[in-house]
């Protein structure tokens, strides 16, 4: 495998397993240990690590090493801030320019979310769920019709995910998590009533949930 297709997809597999917790916030990042996980050389992970720290996902650590960006509550406030308003600002404009062919993708992405709800029981795959729900959340925005705030909007979901999958470990299968389906149903409903104030009313709560639970657990 030529040396870039290497550093791509380890990049890649490597950014996964730091968003959904593999490697725990603050973890050091051991050389001989990626080495293992990845089966690849120190240069495609040097570049792929290189360029998680520009994603801040990554920390230099004394010039040593690499590890896993810790958390913070000033962190995940920021995040979710700056989220709901670019994804109330998404809604919006999806809402204005979206056609019949982004109904529909919504209407299945829902079903789809709603069908496989099953996995967030027991042992159930939460990572299966939690791309089942970027997805219907994708399906949403993406009538905004702005390459750019699309870009924006998923930087920010990414990193957001690593919040958002503490949550998921603490609520998945509880009463919280009936509330944030219910919430999906009701924004799926808003959305295709064009309604802009309630849909951009209910995507601002229902992302700032997560973060105010969160908060007691950053303390």
């Amino acid at each position: 495998m030529p040396q870039e297709n290497s550093a791509a997809k380890v990049l890649h597999h490597l950014k996964q397993d730091v968003l959904a917790g593999y490697f725990e916030a603050g973890q050091k990042l051991k050389m001989s240990q990626l080495k293992e996980r990845y089966q690849v050389g120190v240069n495609p992970l040097r570049e792929a690590l290189s360029q998680l720290v520009v994603m801040q996902l990554v920390q230099v650590q004394d010039q040593r090493g690499y590890r896993v960006c810790p958390v913070s509550q000033a962190e995940l406030l920021d995040i979710y801030d700056t989220r709901a308003r670019i994804e109330s600002l998404c809604v919006g404009l999806a809402i204005e320019r979206g056609d019949d062919a982004w109904e529909a993708g919504i209407v299945a992405a829902a079903y789809r979310l709603q069908s496989n709800a099953a996995l967030l029981q027991g042992n159930g795959d939460l990572q299966a769920w939690e791309q089942l729900h970027q997805q219907f959340h994708h399906a949403i925005v993406m009538g905004c019709g702005s390459e750019e705030l699309l870009r924006v909007r998923l930087h920010l979901y990414e990193k957001a995910s690593r919040y958002r999958n503490l949550w998921l470990q603490h609520n998945a299968g509880h009463a919280a998590f009936d509330v944030n389906q219910m919430e999906h149903e009701q924004l799926v409903a808003a959305v295709l009533a064009r309604d802009v104030t309630s849909s951009q009313a209910l995507v601002q709560k229902h992302i700032l949930v997560p973060s105010r639970v969160l908060q007691n657990l950053l303390e």
